[in-house]
């Protein structure tokens, strides 16, 4: 009988996480997707079941609230699945000056991108090490590599999120347990439109959101650290970018942000 391989992928009706999703589930594993919207997870349940006949679970919910990440493990323990996998891939962001941003959309933001990931990562690990046996993969961003002026909390939750991964990964590797944190460049994904991105020169090259995740499951499989997507990226951010005096960095970050657009709140998507 083959070994159990069941992910849970949050933020799986759209963008990198359903395509994690479509990958996971070619390869023969099973499935928890999370997100809010009921529709979209359903009909991706559907289709993953009839077309590569596998087991896949939904869990709607919204990962800004606190009690999530309880909520989804209390499910799952209910259901007596047991995760393989955990992707935490749900995460958004917004555009603006920090102090003329509504507190409480940066609030969602810091609940949604590190401190419900953190939680879901704490609940599912302790199996993981039980079991000696695990993989995590989280999704960040090359933004978690330099503060971002325009995005402050944004960069800052991915900065979060890489550090907090990397360290996790060492913590439990004499446990078989691996950890990976994704960074990728731009995605042409609806983190765009919901974090009111449009018109930014660095969309223009955009990677889709397949080709991401492909970079992203290969990594978190081979038990990778850290994943950049593009060999441009990876030599300016570990190379190139710390050599720099930091009051150049921070203005070279700014520009990439600067538009003539006034900015609007964000929206979560996920």
């Amino acid at each position: 009988m083959a070994q159990a391989n069941t992910a849970l992928i949050t933020g799986a009706s759209s963008g990198i996480g359903e395509a994690l999703a479509r990958i996971h589930a070619g390869k023969g594993g099973d499935l928890v997707l999370v997100a809010r919207s009921r529709n979209k997870l359903e009909t991706l349940q559907a289709e993953l079941e009839s077309q590569q006949g596998v087991k896949v679970t939904v869990i709607v919910a919204d990962l800004s609230d606190p009690d999530a990440a309880n909520e989804i493990f209390s499910r799952t323990e209910a259901l007596g699945i047991v995760i393989d996998t955990l992707i935490n891939n749900a995460g958004f962001g917004g555009h603006g000056l920090f102090h003329e941003r509504e507190l409480v959309a940066e609030q969602q933001m810091m609940q949604v991108n590190m401190v419900s990931l953190t939680k879901l990562t704490h609940l599912y690990l302790q199996g993981m090490v039980a079991r000696q046996s695990g993989r995590i993969l989280n999704v960040s961003s090359t933004a978690s590599f330099m503060p971002g002026p325009l995005q402050a909390v944004y960069y800052a939750s991915k900065a979060y999120v890489t550090s907090f991964t990397q360290a996790i990964a060492e913590e439990v590797a004499e446990y078989h347990v691996t950890a990976t944190a994704l960074c990728p460049g731009a995605v042409d994904t609806g983190f765009v439109k919901a974090g009111n991105l449009q018109g930014l020169d660095v969309w223009k090259n955009a990677k889709t959101a397949e080709s991401v995740a492909e970079y992203g499951y290969r990594a978190m499989q081979s038990g990778q650290l850290v994943a950049i997507n593009e060999k441009g990226l990876d030599l300016m951010l570990n190379w190139i970018v710390p050599l720099l005096p930091r009051k150049l960095v921070l203005k070279l970050s700014r520009q990439v942000m600067e538009k003539k657009v006034k900015p609007v709140e964000a929206k979560i998507t996920s």
